[in-house]
C-alpha cells in the first residue's frame, strides 16, 4: 500500500490536540458540589450507560476525520515491476492455403480445420514466440515472430483460400519460414508445416529448403493434412460456380518425411484434429530456452473505502446524538 498525496497524513497529528482538548473540557464539566444526600438528585441523573456511551460520539467524530484525511492521502495499491524468466521456444507455423485445402475430407474442410487446430496450438503455448507463414503458388509471412498471441489468432483467423496466387509451394514456404526464424536467438527453432498435396510451384525445391533449415539449426515437423483413399474436392465450372467431386487424396508423405528426418522433425499425418496432439507432446519434450519477461501492474485506487467509512463514522454520531444520546437543553 503506498499514498499519492502522503503529506496529508501529517494532518493525523491535529488528532492529538483534539483528544487532548476534549479530555480537559470533560473534567471541567465535572463540578464538585458537597450535598448532604443524592437522594433528590437521583431520578433526575441520566443511566449510567448513557453518561459513558455520550464518549462514543467523540470518538466517532475522531474516526471521522482520521478517515477522510486517509482518502485525500490517497491510498493505492502500489505500481509493480516484475521481472522473471520463463521457459520457451520459437515457432513458425507454415500454413498450405491451396485450392485443395477446401477439400471437405475434414471439417468444414482442411483449411477451416488446420485453422481451428493451429489457433488451439498457438492458445496452448502461452510462452512462445509464434509466427504464422501462408503459401499457396507462392508464401508470404502472415505474422512474424510475436508474443502477442492474442493479434496473432486475429491474423490466423483472417487467413482464407485466395488470397495469394493457387498452388503448392512447398519449399518456398518452408524456405519463408526459415529465412522468418534463422536470426531468432532461441536455442530451439521449429517450423510445423501443414500441407495436404505435393509441390508443384515455386522456385526452391522442399528438400533444398530443408537442407538450409537443417544449416540454420531449425526443426522441421510436417503435417500431412487430409484422410486416406479420396476426398470431395472443390472444381469450379465455366460459370464460376463450385462443385465437389471426389478425387483421390494426393500428399506427398515421402517428400515431408524426408523433410522432418533431415532436420530431426517428425512427420505426421492428420486425417482429423485429434491426431496433432501427438506433435504437441513431441515439442513440448524439446529443450526450451528462456525467455526475459517484463510485468507492470497498474495502480489501484483505494480511497474510496476510506471516505465511505468517514460517513459512516459521521451520520451514525448524528444518529446518536439525536436519538438516544440526545441531551435536553439546559
Amino acid at each position: 500500500m503506498s499514498f499519492s498525496n502522503p503529506e496529508y497524513l501529517w494532518l493525523l497529528l491535529l488528532l492529538v490536540p483534539m483528544i487532548c482538548w476534549y479530555i480537559y473540557s470533560q473534567r471541567e464539566a465535572d463540578a464538585d458540589l458537597q450535598v448532604s444526600s443524592l437522594d433528590s438528585f437521583k431520578k433526575h441523573m441520566p443511566s449510567t450507560w448513557k453518561a459513558s456511551l455520550r464518549h462514543i460520539l467523540f470518538a466517532l467524530r475522531v474516526l471521522a476525520v482520521a478517515f477522510l484525511i486517509v482518502a485525500i492521502a490517497r491510498p493505492q495499491l502500489s505500481n509493480s515491476y516484475h521481472s522473471e524468466t520463463t521457459e520457451g521456444i520459437d515457432i513458425v507455423m507454415a500454413l498450405d492455403v491451396s485450392g485443395t485445402m477446401l477439400s471437405r475430407d475434414l471439417r468444414p474442410d482442411r483449411l477451416e480445420a488446420a485453422k481451428k487446430v493451429g489457433i488451439e496450438f498457438v492458445s496452448s503455448r502461452p510462452n512462445d514466440n509464434i509466427g504464422l507463414v501462408v503459401f499457396a503458388g507462392e508464401s508470404f509471412t502472415q505474422c512474424p515472430l510475436t508474443g502477442d498471441h492474442v493479434s496473432l489468432v486475429n491474423l490466423f483467423k483472417n487467413v482464407e483460400y485466395g488470397m495469394i496466387e493457387d498452388g503448392t509451394a512447398i519449399g518456398l514456404g518452408l524456405a519463408n519460414s526459415v529465412n522468418r526464424i534463422k536470426d531468432s536467438q532461441a536455442k530451439s527453432k521449429v517450423v510445423i508445416l501443414l500441407t495436404d498435396g505435393t509441390n508443384n510451384a515455386g522456385d526452391v525445391d522442399p528438400i533444398t529448403a530443408a537442407e538450409i533449415a537443417q544449416t540454420m539449426n531449425v526443426r522441421v515437423y510436417t503435417i500431412g493434412v487430409g484422410t486416406r483413399g479420396v476426398a470431395p474436392t472443390p472444381v469450379y465450372d465455366n460459370f464460376g460456380n463450385i462443385h465437389y467431386v471426389d478425387r483421390p487424396v494426393d500428399i506427398d508423405e515421402e517428400t515431408l518425411r524426408q523433410i522432418a528426418s533431415l532436420t530431426g522433425g517428425k512427420y505426421f499425418r492428420a486425417t482429423d484434429a485429434n491426431k496433432l496432439k501427438a506433435i504437441y507432446e513431441e515439442i513440448d519434450q524439446m529443450e526450451k530456452t528462456k525467455l526475459h519477461v517484463n510485468e507492470y501492474s497498474k495502480k489501484d485506487e483505494k480511497y474510496l473505502p476510506w471516505a465511505i467509512a468517514a460517513i459512516l463514522c459521521l451520520l451514525l454520531e448524528i444518529v446518536l446524538r439525536n436519538t438516544i444520546l440526545k441531551r435536553l437543553p439546559e
